[in-house]
């Protein structure tokens, strides 16, 4: 092990990686009057502080794909963009009325727009690829879930406000504003991102990672406003190191994005692509059906322009409702039994909308309108959180970073795809493209039973040690994840796992560290 952390450190990376005994950053050695690294906040303030700066992040892109739904049928939206109006004189108008709403604004012609949403589109996707894994990173095992459920639920909180912004300006119908306004919009919650970030630490595995290990362990006491020789801030400390010291005997000049798609012990291909078939499924559930076209579904049920502007508008409010469930409830259930959860609901409802659209009375639209509410319902609880904490909780700390950046392009390919399809799809096939979508809800039960660990409750490096022990054992991830006799990570049983030294080794270490 010596040798390879040499290795590293020719490549910058910090000598504190030799060993589990030299990373551990001595009581004696640490300056506590220094400033150095220190956050400006500690506790429930910075608790708050990161939930707020991220979620103003997630509620931006909630904003953004909902925002589109109402203006694409707006009066003087048509006027200008002409190309995105469906009528049967212009039936390949559904191909370019999807195609600017998928790519994701000061314009006036319909290429211009398309690159406003291009651009507008890259700023959603690092705040996407970025924030989650941040957040998971500075928040407590015990929590985490919630944490990052509240990031889904500003998601809805954003597709809520653009609803009810959209409606209030389709009475500005002699003006531009109509749509100018609701788009531009978007800026100040970009600026509050902007403005807030300055204020929050850096994540404390990045920290050590670096070799930064006062601030890193500053940053631990914060986030858990304790002193730094609490136990639980010490297992975490020492759990985080572990998974450096793992990291240091990756093979010279391997890069992070190599190490994806490497097995082992660290089964590092296995984690990332369910981080990406993860987001993946979030996608093909159909959800961006309603997000995207509530308006234009509701119309197609036979509902006057202003009452679908209001019922879409209500639709998402209750979508923002139901997704606070998860929050209370994410930690204590688990996240396998909300997807599954989850998928089961989408599909019964999505096989429920295909009948009715087949019998087409003016009583089956009115239970349609009420299903797209009961869809939004269970994707809100299983699945709309879920795909940004699952994905940053189940990858190792070397591989964090580019894994979650592809699990992210996955979202957006497959949000891409099915946005794109929708449009000539149900000009095309009408209320079959339901069946299509039950289908697909049908196929992630299964898939997520067989393969997807449970994370609920472990730190970001037990899942290092559950991956490696089932490894060791030949079985199953997701049957060790259901085990309750996996040591904690940082603990000398954990060690002798990871392969970082023998249990007699590490317990001495410990003795030794807190004599």
């Amino acid at each position: 092990m010596s040798s390879a952390a040499s290795t590293k450190s020719d490549r910058s990376v910090p000598e504190i990686t030799k060993s589990k005994e030299a990373a551990t950053v001595q009581t004696e050695e640490y300056n506590g009057d220094s400033n150095v690294g220190l956050p400006r906040l500690r506790g429930r303030k910075l608790t708050a502080a990161l939930a707020f700066v991220a979620g103003a992040g997630f509620t931006l892109f909630g904003y953004d794909q909902g925002v589109m739904s109402a203006l694409l049928t707006a009066e003087q939206f048509e006027d200008v963009f002409p190309q995105v109006v469906v009528d049967d004189s212009h039936p390949n108008h559904a191909t370019l009325q999807s195609f600017v709403v998928a790519i994701y604004a000061t314009s006036f012609s319909y290429a211009q727009l398309v690159v406003a949403r291009i651009i507008t589109g890259l700023g959603n996707g690092l705040n996407t690829s970025t924030v989650p894994s941040y957040h998971a990173e500075c928040s407590p095992a015990a929590k985490r879930g919630s944490f990052i459920m509240l990031e889904g639920s500003l998601i809805t909180f954003g597709v809520m406000i653009s609803y009810w912004v959209d409606f209030a300006l389709f009475w500005a119908s002699g003006s531009s504003a109509q749509w100018r306004v609701p788009i531009a919009l978007q800026i100040c919650l970009a600026l509050v991102m902007i403005i807030g970030i300055f204020f929050l630490p850096e994540s404390p595995r990045w920290l050590a990672r670096e070799g930064r290990n006062e601030e890193a362990l500053a940053v631990i006491c914060a986030l858990e406003d304790k002193p730094r020789d609490d136990p639980s801030v010490q297992r975490t400390y020492l759990g985080i190191q572990e998974a450096v010291a793992v990291e240091a005997r990756s093979p010279t000049g391997r890069s992070a994005l190599r190490e994806i798609f490497t097995g082992g012990p660290g089964q590092n291909f296995r984690r990332a692509t369910l981080g990406v078939v993860n987001q993946c499924f979030q996608q093909i559930t159909g959800i961006n059906i309603i997000t995207y076209y509530a308006t234009i579904l509701f119309e197609r049920l036979g509902i006057n322009d202003v009452k679908s502007r209001i019922i879409a508008a209500c639709n998402g409010t209750e979508y923002f409702l139901a997704s606070l469930i998860a929050i209370f409830i994410i930690d204590r259930i688990g996240r396998r039994k909300l997807m599954l959860f989850g998928a089961v609901g989408q599909t019964v409802t999505m096989i429920l909308l295909a009948v009715l659209g087949s019998v087409d009375t003016p009583a089956a639209q009115i239970v349609s309108a009420v299903l797209l509410f009961v869809f939004n319902s269970f994707f809100a609880v299983g699945w709309l959180g879920m795909t940004w904490l699952y994905p940053a909780e189940i990858v190792g700390l070397r591989i964090r970073a580019p894994a979650n950046a592809l699990s992210t392009a996955s979202n957006w390919i497959f949000n891409f795809m099915v946005v794109m399809v929708t449009g000539p799809s149900f000009n095309n096939i009408s209320w079959r493209t339901y069946i299509v979508f039950a289908a697909l809800n049908a196929f992630l039960i299964p898939v997520v039973w067989l393969f997807f660990p449970e994370t609920a409750g472990r730190s970001l490096e037990d899942m290092d040690v559950i991956f490696a022990l089932a490894y060791k054992e030949g079985v199953s991830p997701v049957q060790v994840s259901l085990r309750k006799d996996v040591p904690q990570a940082g603990t000398p049983e954990a060690d002798e796992i990871l392969g970082i030294g023998t249990k007699d080794d590490s317990e001495r270490q410990y003795k030794e560290r807190d004599d």
